[in-house]
């Protein structure tokens, strides 16, 4: 069956083993070491970008939301949100059969955290099965978390997450990171094309584009940043070492 083939990389597991992981095959620590040549900066744009994930759950559970759904989330390893607000509900949703077949071993029987293998350009459809763990009529934090620069214009995420922050309940968050100016996206789009099971795509979008993504969302402070610039845990020293590539961040409320 699909979910066991050793022999084809999949993104997931490969950003498990870039985070550390150890839910991933020799077949995809091979593809990252063919990955970083190409894109130096890779595994660490992947930390920081996992770096934020977390910082921006804690942010949003200290701000009173008990409800997390994370789109195109991978695997539920290496400090996902579950792990970093254990007294939440999480959803996690991927297409990815791969992911589906991991995910549900990894939560087990959990009663907190529950995976759901959807399409998140159907928000509603997406809505609809994470209504039966999430209670939508209460706030929730959604994740969209270094996904939307793998979705083209084609595929119309701007009208897809336009739906969600309609659907949501005020008071309810949107967390997005999104690569800018890359340089080497496209790099990164053929890489993703031609070294796992999956076809590529990848959008360039401005910092303005992206915070369209946001809608009438205001963006809580700093507004939207590099990753590694929003709110760090700790300040920066000198000498500390600049990522090449932008990763852009940020974290909407809806009104009450």
């Amino acid at each position: 069956m699909r979910q066991f083939d050793h022999e084809t990389p999949n993104l997931a597991r490969m950003y498990d083993y870039m985070l550390g992981g150890k839910d991933n095959f020799a077949v995809d620590r091979q593809a990252i070491e063919q990955l970083a040549e190409l894109i130096p900066e890779a595994v660490p744009l992947a930390r920081a970008n996992r770096a934020f994930l977390q910082r921006a759950v804690r942010y949003v559970a200290a701000d009173g939301v008990r409800q997390f759904l994370d789109l195109g989330s991978g695997l539920p390893t290496q400090g996902s949100a579950h792990e970093v607000a254990p007294e939440a509900r999480v959803v996690y949703v991927d297409h990815d059969p791969v992911v589906a077949a991991h995910a549900k071993a990894l939560l087990g029987r959990s009663s907190r955290a529950a995976f759901v293998q959807a399409d998140l350009l159907d928000a509603d459809a997406v809505l609809a099965k994470a209504g039966a763990f999430l209670d939508l009529r209460r706030p929730v934090g959604v994740l969209l978390v270094s996904i939307l620069h793998f979705l083209p214009d084609s595929a119309g995420p701007q009208r897809v997450v336009a739906r969600l922050r309609e659907r949501l309940a005020p008071g309810s968050h949107l967390v997005i990171t999104h690569a800018t100016s890359m340089g080497r996206l496209e790099d990164e789009r053929r890489y993703r094309g031609a070294s796992t099971e999956e076809p590529g795509a990848g959008t360039d979008r401005t910092p303005a584009e992206i915070r369209a993504f946001f809608g009438d969302f205001p963006l809580e402070p700093p507004g939207l940043v590099q990753a590694v610039d929003w709110r760090p845990d700790r300040p920066k020293l000198v000498g500390d070492w600049s990522l090449p590539s932008s990763l852009m961040a940020g974290v909407g409320k809806k009104p009450l």
